[in-house]
């Protein structure tokens, strides 16, 4: 089924583009969010109308967001966890972990589903990306230690140059 999608929406496109998708998915999940509409020749007309509109939002939003993915990047979190002699966790640090432990430091709300991150299971430092839009990608420095003992060691400092990554399309579609 061709829909013409009226939001981004995240692995599928951007708003005013036509994507073919399958029955279920656009019956079931994107049509009833409003996320998207059937691609009719009027609708299809509307679009370009569409994608100026969006692409206007996308950049406000990451205008917007530009300075909490600066916050985001300086940020270090800190998680003791037991663990055995090689190291792995008993249970993991998920991204529900880094979301509160990012929305504590930065005193900002953070969503646990824009953490984009396999559940941690293993002592070490990390980079886990969080997805404020689309377009815009920070990550924060995720530092895993036995519980009761000191960091081993402190994250490198940041490098000069920011973290925040800019999702292209061509990005998108080589995944």
């Amino acid at each position: 089924m061709k829909v013409l999608l009226l939001k981004d929406v995240y692995k599928l496109g951007h708003a005013g583009d036509v994507k073919k998708v399958a029955d279920g998915y656009a019956r079931n999940y994107l049509l009833p969010r409003g996320m998207a509409a059937l691609a009719t020749p009027g609708a299809v007309k509307q679009a370009e109308t569409l994608r100026a509109a969006a692409s206007k939002l996308r950049a406000k939003m990451n205008a917007e967001l530009g300075g909490l993915a600066e916050k985001i990047n300086a940020a270090k979190l800190y998680f003791g966890a037991k663990a055995g002699e090689t190291g792995k966790l008993y249970g993991s640090i998920t991204t529900q972990h880094v979301a509160e432990a990012l929305s504590r430091e930065l005193g900002e709300t953070i969503d646990r589903r824009i953490v984009v991150h396999q559940p941690i299971r293993e002592l070490g430092s990390y980079k886990v990306p969080v997805r404020l839009t689309a377009d815009l990608i920070a990550h924060v420095a995720v530092t895993v230690h036995r519980e009761g003992q000191a960091p081993e060691a402190p994250p490198a400092p940041a490098p000069t140059e920011p973290q925040t990554e800019a999702v292209t399309t061509e990005s998108l579609v080589s995944e």
